[in-house]
């Protein structure tokens, strides 16, 4: 006889489900009905794993500022953002990896940073519009072959 542990399984009732995704059973029972939702049938009663119910969330991303965004540790929300550098040996530069631009100025996009100085979170931000300068001289370049 083996002492494998057997790891328990949490399943969720309807109740349950409906309370984990904070709606009411009548919505949980047409997700299911609509086939919206994955559920199980254990003899006559319904479960729903948690993978089950974490599936039918949706993420929207908001349609923020970017700008306002930077304003914020994406760890702790704190206010608090400090600007500065991030360093190591030098600074610090994204390079497009299909850059094959043909030009006497750089193709290393300078980043920026902000520390949090709640929670020590530092957040890397690029320049976006010399990006976007450097992606229609590469799309422009490779019409033109």
């Amino acid at each position: 006889m083996s002492d494998q542990k057997v790891e328990k399984i949490n399943w969720f009732s309807i109740k349950e489900a409906a309370q984990y995704l904070d709606i009411g059973e009548p919505t949980l029972y047409r997700w299911m009905r609509d086939r919206k939702i994955t559920f199980r049938k254990v003899g006559d009663s319904t479960r729903f794993l948690q993978e089950d119910l974490d599936a039918v969330v949706e993420v929207h991303h908001s349609q923020k500022n970017t700008v306002e965004v930077r304003n914020y540790c994406p760890l702790c929300h704190s206010e608090n953002m400090v600007p500065g550098d991030f360093r190591t040996t030098g600074l610090n530069y994204f390079q497009p990896r299909a850059g094959k631009f043909w030009t006497l100025r750089t193709s290393a996009v300078k980043s920026e940073a902000l520390m949090c100085a709640d929670c020590g979170h530092i957040a890397v931000f690029g320049d976006t519009e010399k990006l976007a300068k450097l992606c229609r001289k590469r799309q422009e370049s490779e019409t033109a072959e």
